[in-house]
């Protein structure tokens, strides 16, 4: 039950960001570009026109339901990398970094839904960094955490996505958006943490999923009666 909590944290947490996420984006006055806006934009708790490093107009109704997402996600990322023990990972110093690292990605949401970018920048983007780096190094390392029995695409799978995600953040916090934009090339970045925490939390459910009794229709239960004596 305590693992199963874990697994269920991650794909909650995960879900009630992207839905919050939209229902933000949606009430902007001004279309919301995934390309041309941070995803920070949608916690910002004024409207101003920002200049720097690319000029765009902010003005988030719902600043305060995305930063209550962003702590929500923070918690439920640790919560499940505290609970997600034995079956997920393997009784080695990889694995117990690399939950520790994603307990700090997790600090790092709420850092960065608690102070908003416009309120003090330089924590924000603290939240962001602890994100970003300790996340996706937590992803790399994770590749050589799981256990064995965790399948071999997922176990293979997460230290390259974390590579490419780390990779992505170099980029992003060196302003090299290639052809993405800077909010195409952050989500490049702080996405693939979400997706693997919603798709191991989900394979992990399943794995986890107690065996069925039989019952009634199975025509299996025991008589509650004494035993026949055959007369």
């Amino acid at each position: 039950m305590r693992v199963r909590t874990g697994y269920a944290a991650w794909i909650v947490g995960v879900a009630q960001f992207f839905v919050v996420h939209g229902i933000a984006q949606s009430a902007w006055a001004r279309p919301y570009s995934w390309a041309r806006n941070n995803i920070s934009d949608l916690t910002n708790a004024h409207c101003a026109v920002r200049s720097d490093p690319n000029p765009r107009y902010i003005c988030s109704p719902e600043h305060g339901l995305m930063s209550g997402a962003f702590v929500a996600l923070g918690v439920l990322l640790v919560v499940g990398a505290a609970l997600t023990g034995g079956p997920l990972w393997r009784a080695s110093r990889s694995a117990a970094a690399a939950r520790l690292l994603l307990v700090t990605a997790g600090v790092g949401y709420v850092l960065a839904g608690v102070v908003p970018a416009d309120v003090d920048r330089g924590r924000h983007v603290l939240g962001a960094l602890l994100v970003m780096a300790a996340g996706n190094i937590g992803l790399v390392v994770a590749g050589s955490g799981l256990g064995d029995h965790v399948p071999a695409p997922l176990r293979w799978g997460t230290g390259l996505l974390g590579a490419a995600a780390l990779t992505a953040t170099g980029l992003c916090f060196s302003r090299h958006y290639l052809m993405l934009g800077m909010g195409g090339m952050e989500r490049a970045a702080a996405f693939p943490l979400l997706l693997w925490a919603s798709a191991a939390g989900v394979l992990g459910i399943a794995a986890s999923r107690p065996a069925g009794r039989s019952g009634p229709a199975g025509g299996a239960v025991r008589p509650s009666g004494p035993p026949s004596t055959g007369r």
